[in-house]
């Protein structure tokens, strides 16, 4: 079957160049079609900029050249057919430009374009949106016990350890020889490395002609992004040199699917026996471009079936004020969950003006998508008991602020985030170095910061090194690894399933509200007892038609379990809080004892807006490798929600300050049976659902969707910014590598 595989994408892959070089079936009358306004209205604000500008602004997408500005750009398009692409590639020739990726999967295209024709290309009525094609950077044991991962280990009658699940990391790369990723072996001894394949895409985008700015030359590589281009296997692991120079992907890799307890510190992850997909897209110096971001997800859909990769982590985030809708990163992740991938992505680390205020609406992208599980950060206070657990100062906060334009009207998308939060400030795990693992072959990040390394009680033998890093960039991959046991547990699981049941379980911190901790504190232990007392066939019998709205949920002869957990001997109540449609709050047994629509991974709800994704595959693969993904909007009759689930809405809202309360008090009133039970259920009808939810109040300062970088944290009160060391506890002028007063 793999030959024909091959041969099926060799075709495909070939048919596309082909079809490329023939003439392009827009002709400009037919590119006519659409207004000025209604191509303008396409555009990103940043590429809106660049029209009739005679200077290039300092952003990396831009370029002077000597007949005016180019740009990078990523071009949504109406669907991801071979003849729409390719005519499409064929369009931006024609206006001056080349295509460097092509993504099918994702219904778009990585072009460069003069800056003069980003109108006539906006014409094209298979074009959804323009976007710049931004950098994107990362947002830059203890962990088992506090997390509940190690109540699962001792209590849970299996050896959850992420075993048979494969968990993608789209970040810097990761040393595959360090400890930390082998398998199993004998006592004493480490098995070959858990990182399964690797594939470097932040090498391949820079092996473009003028480091990708020529123009006027097709150079697609889309082959490459198919099964049959770069191979089924990927490239073989790194063997000469580093496989993670920066050092960031490691570490995270580590915190998702580490296993380290072959020393003390155990600097174990949460899923230490998971199989690991390095998919590297940051350079040497953590930076990396949108268009290599999405060829990364495009090669996990494409593979995901046939590798068991059910979890993609994306500790990294992107400047964007452009709305989930149509911002590139979030269609891109929003497709891998529509394939069925649960896609785990940092909030960012911008809750902090650079004067020390708390900021709101500062959420970064693809985390400003609703289908994905975006995850804040938690001070652990270098305590296992979770008492003391506090949110951080530097945590992004929601609500999400893209803008876009739909049906005429100005549209911000305005939706809770983070979803949950977990461990993510001082994380001990994998310090990465070359092969031999010698000092000087340690990643860039600890040779620049030596504190980092500094770890209490580490030997730092070679390929045994430990570093400890901070931010929403350590605290996702804790989720990431809990998604890959919840699948262990339950393989029948739905992304949008998992996030509930991680939302449902997770524990309230108190003095934090939705926007700040979204529905609390991940709790491992009580995720595990309610995704066991699930039938393991939700997904497949859903995609059969064998399960439909109202089903019962609950596997035979199990019962839902006690809404309540033990964790370091401290017993607590689950949150019950459960986040749908962008921003309304729901509750109750309803939630998981009948299928509820939403679980549909092909279904995104948020406010009035529904949209669906049809997924066709390619012939003789048995529906295990996707073709295309087509995405519409509903207007009418879907229904979202059974009868018997409760609406908190009002009764968390009367005050007008629903998302201001601490969420332990909105948790305290769906226990006492406050807010409404849906008697009919819930179906979208022309327009509105329900009402806006969750109501922003004034006064509240926010940065308008506009995320900056927010550098690396090494630990709460002690950041890099572009070579600023911030901390608490020392003041003076701010310079290159100096050190500034933030309080």
């Amino acid at each position: 079957m793999t030959r024909d595989l091959i041969r099926v994408f060799k075709s495909m892959c070939n048919g596309l160049v082909a079809l490329a070089a023939s003439a392009c079936l827009f002709t400009p009358a037919a590119m006519a079609q659409l207004s000025d306004a209604a191509a303008l209205a396409k555009l990103s604000t940043g590429l809106t900029q660049t029209i009739g500008a005679t200077t290039a602004p300092l952003q990396p997408w831009v370029r002077q050249a000597t007949n005016g500005l180019l740009v990078r750009a990523i071009v949504a398009t109406r669907d991801g057919s071979p003849t729409l692409l390719a005519n499409l590639a064929q369009s931006v020739l024609s206006l001056g430009g080349s295509v460097h990726y092509v993504y099918p999967s994702l219904n778009a295209m990585a072009v460069v374009l003069p800056a003069s024709k980003l109108l006539d290309l906006g014409r094209n009525p298979d074009v959804v949106s323009i976007a710049q094609n931004g950098a994107v950077v990362r947002t830059a044991s203890l962990l088992q016990r506090t997390s509940g991962a190690a109540d699962v280990l001792t209590s849970s009658g299996t050896n959850l350890d992420g075993s048979g699940v494969g968990i993608a990391v789209l970040d810097s790369g990761i040393a595959w020889n360090h400890r930390s990723f082998a398998s199993p072996g004998l006592p004493g001894l480490a098995g070959p490395t858990r990182v399964r394949q690797a594939f470097d895409f932040s090498k391949l985008g820079k092996a473009f002609a003028d480091g990708g700015w020529r123009v006027g030359v097709n150079e697609s590589i889309s082959a490459t992004l198919a099964l049959g281009g770069a191979g089924l296997t990927g490239l073989p692991l790194p063997q000469l040199d580093q496989a993670d120079p920066y050092g960031h992907g490691s570490h995270v890799a580590s915190i998702a699917a580490g296993q380290g307890n072959y020393q003390n510190p155990d600097a174990s992850g949460i899923a230490p026996n998971a199989a690991i997909y390095d998919l590297r897209v940051l350079d040497d110096t953590g930076m990396g471009s949108t268009a290599d971001v999405l060829a990364a997800i495009e090669w996990v859909i494409q593979r995901a079936k046939l590798l068991n990769i059910r979890v993609m982590n994306l500790s990294l985030a992107a400047d964007s004020t452009g709305s989930f809708v149509t911002d590139p990163l979030a269609r891109a992740a929003r497709t891998a969950t529509n394939a069925g991938i649960v896609v785990v992505v940092a909030a960012g680390n911008a809750g902090l003006s650079d004067d020390g205020r708390e900021v709101f609406g500062a959420v970064g992208s693809p985390g400003h998508d609703p289908s994905v599980i975006t995850v804040g950060a938690v001070n652990l206070h270098d305590s296992p008991a979770r008492s003391d657990d506090t949110v951080t100062r530097f945590s992004s906060r929601g609500p999400t602020r893209g803008r876009t334009t739909i049906d005429g009207a100005a549209w911000i998308d305005n939706l809770v985030k983070p979803d949950l939060v977990a461990p993510g400030n001082a994380l001990v795990g994998t310090l990465g170095a070359g092969v031999l693992g010698l000092p000087n072959s340690w990643n860039y990040l600890a040779r620049t910061y030596p504190q980092l390394s500094a770890v209490p009680g580490a030997s730092q033998a070679p390929n045994q090194t430990l570093m400890q890093l901070s931010g929403t960039s350590v605290a996702a991959p804790v989720v990431a690894g809990t998604a890959a046991l919840l699948l262990q547990a339950n393989p029948g699981l739905t992304p949008p399933l998992v996030k509930a049941i991680l939302q449902y379980t997770a524990q309230p911190l108190p003095g934090s509200n939705l926007l700040q901790q979204g529905a609390g504190m991940l709790n491992i232990e009580g995720a595990v007892r309610l995704a066991k007392a699930l039938r393991t066939d939700i997904g497949p019998a859903f995609a059969a038609g064998r399960l439909k709205a109202g089903d019962s949920l609950v596997a035979a002869g199990r019962t839902l379990p006690a809404p309540q957990s033990t964790i370091g001997g401290q017993t607590f109540n689950w949150g019950r809080l459960v986040f749908a449609g962008g921003n309304h709050l729901f509750s109750g047994d309803a939630l998981f004892s009948r299928f509820q629509p939403i679980y549909d991974p092909t279904l995104t709800w948020a406010r009035g807006l529904v949209l669906s994704t049809t997924i066709g595959y390619w012939p003789l693969t048995r529906n295990t490798v996707p073709k295309a993904f087509t995405e519409q909007r509903l207007v009418s009759n879907q229904a979202l929600l059974t009868a018997g689930v409760i609406l908190l809405d009002d009764a968390s809202d009367a005050s007008g300050d629903g998302l201001f309360l601490p969420t332990v008090t909105l948790a305290n009133r769906a226990a006492l049976g406050n807010g409404y039970t849906l008697a009919d259920g819930l179906v979208l009808r022309e327009g509105l659902v329900l009402r806006e939810g969750l109501v922003l109040r004034e006064g509240l300062v926010l940065r308008e969707g506009l995320v900056l970088r927010e550098g690396l944290v090494l630990r709460e009160g002690l950041v890099l910014r572009e070579g600023l060391v911030l901390r608490e506890t020392m003041t003076g002028e701010a310079g290159a590598g100096g050190t500034q007063a933030e309080r």
